[in-house]
């Protein structure tokens, strides 16, 4: 954004804050002249006989009013709210955030040094350390997730014992803080066009277990096994090293019906699980990853 817009707004934000509050000061002055006569009908009138009086405000809502245009005032002095000006104490939402974030590490940072030496493994069975990553599970995962974390289309359920990535902690780890980066490149065009997409899907949804045309199965593995072994392994057991999903136990991040399948052979997906590390850091990362392998682990 340019100086002059960026002054230019500035100043049409001044213009509308002040501006407003000098009108209603002028309203309220206005309410407030002497009346030579109250209870002289204004000619206002509603349902044959109710009429508007030209009685003035009690005094007491006509300062309250007052009140609040001053206080307005002093808080525009105070903090920022006209334009570009920065208010008198430096108020900032970045600094109230960074101040809030160091009082809160300074409180628990202790607990999260403490948590972030104990394995994974061994902090998925500590209660307090559970109760933190739930905490934090809600509050940066569950938007994707979903608060039972069980997933939804292109978001992985993370109760299940499928991975992507692999499910070990330090994988989970690894994922949590770097992030990963999916994509299944669309196959329409080199399969060539909706026939030998419909094949492989086939082929795919047979190894899955399901009940499928024996003939179009036969014709989608021939094409399986030229355009997408080097990924899903013969077999569609997958490749965690390259996050390829296993195509053979029924379990289906985008949808398993036809459709779906059809559909994400045809024009790809492409997945992005964001790296948590810098905002997130290592000590509550190190929690999150024990809470996450928890899940998949209750029974353990």
């Amino acid at each position: 954004m340019s100086d002059f817009t960026s002054e230019f707004w500035s100043w049409f934000i001044i213009a509308i804050a002040g501006g407003g509050i000098i009108w209603l000061f002028f309203l309220l002055a206005g309410t407030n002249r002497a009346e030579t006569e109250e209870g002289v009908p204004t000619g206002h009138v509603w349902d044959e006989d109710l009429q508007e009086l030209n009685n003035p405000l009690p005094r007491w809502w006509l300062y309250m009013f007052y009140f609040t245009l001053f206080f307005a005032i002093g808080y525009l002095i105070l903090y920022p709210g006209m334009g570009s000006y920065k208010g008198l104490l430096g108020w900032t939402e970045v600094g109230e955030y960074e101040a809030e974030v160091a009082a809160a590490d300074a409180e628990f940072g202790p607990l999260f040094e403490k948590f972030e030496k104990t394995p994974i493994a061994e902090l998925a069975t500590d209660e307090a350390a559970m109760n933190a990553g739930e905490r934090l599970f809600v509050t940066y995962c569950a938007v994707c997730h979903g608060s039972d974390a069980r997933g939804a289309p292109g978001f992985p359920n993370l109760r299940d014992n499928d991975w992507l990535y692999g499910g070990s902690p330090e994988q989970i780890e690894a994922t949590i803080l770097h992030g990963r980066m999916g994509t299944m490149p669309a196959w329409e065009g080199p399969l060539g066009g909706d026939e030998g997409v419909n094949q492989v899907a086939t082929y795919v949804m047979s190894i899955a277990g399901r009940d499928v045309d024996e003939k179009l199965a036969a014709a989608g593995k021939e094409k399986f096994d030229m355009f997408c072994v080097g990924c899903h392994m013969p077999g569609g057991t997958g490749n965690e090293a390259l996050g390829a999903p296993n195509l053979s136990n029924n379990i289906w991040l985008y949808g398993g019906s036809p459709r779906s399948i059809k559909e994400t052979i045809a024009k790809g997906r492409n997945g992005r699980m964001p790296a948590h590390s810098e905002f997130l850091g290592t000590a509550k990362s190190h929690i999150l990853a024990a809470y996450v392998y928890s899940l998949s682990h209750e029974s353990d």
